[in-house]
């Protein structure tokens, strides 16, 4: 009898955080947004169709408490993660090195990237609008297959080349940092706001 034994697997974490904090949270964002001026230069410069404050503010925990309160909480559920991926972290734990907020616009698109320098990433989604976009992650040995069929559409999970989640309002993700993944147009009429981060 024949079998086949999955390895290599990638690990999705999805959990539902209480979405009580969530008008706070979308507030303290957009006020962020509107006072950020580098911020909206960088997204403007780079073609990110809204605001991102990736590369102007690394002090989210400390600029307002609805972002601290969220890293706790974040902070639970990632070394929870860790566990279940059996990382040997020794006496040390993960912590958090980055976090950054996104309004994506109607129209807007996040092209595929990796995080560097991470051990895991991750996303909280603060406002979903109905037709929103979805987070695509790409199976990592794609560039390795050369001269493979392409998948069924109806492949099983584990077998598609790209997986794609369409996220809800206090849905929180983590992912191997390593993992590539991309953000698929909004074409929601209003913007899709989310809080991403990044664990070492």
């Amino acid at each position: 009898m024949a079998r086949i034994d999955h390895y290599f697997a990638t690990g999705l974490y999805r959990a539902a955080l209480p979405s009580a904090r969530n008008a706070a949270l979308m507030k303290v964002c957009l006020s962020i947004a509107a006072d950020d001026s580098a911020g909206r230069r960088w997204s403007s410069k780079h073609a990110y169709r809204g605001y991102t404050s990736y590369a102007s503010l690394n002090d989210l925990p400390l600029r307002a408490p609805e972002f601290a309160d969220l890293q706790k909480r974040i902070d639970v559920h990632v070394a929870r993660f860790a566990r279940l991926l059996d990382f040997d972290l020794g006496r040390k734990r993960l912590r958090l090195d980055s976090m950054w907020i996104n309004v994506l616009e109607t129209g807007g698109v996040h092209g595929g990237h990796i995080h560097p320098h991470s051990a895991i990433s991750g996303t909280f989604y603060v406002s979903v609008p109905k037709g929103t976009s979805t987070i695509r992650f790409e199976d990592p040995r794609l560039p390795l297959m050369m001269a493979a069929p392409p998948r069924k559409e109806r492949a099983k999970p584990h077998n598609r080349s790209h997986v794609s989640v369409t996220p809800a309002p206090g849905n929180l993700l983590l992912w191997e940092s390593w993992l590539r993944h991309d953000v698929s147009v909004n074409q929601a009429r209003a913007p899709r706001i989310s809080i991403s981060f990044n664990y070492s």
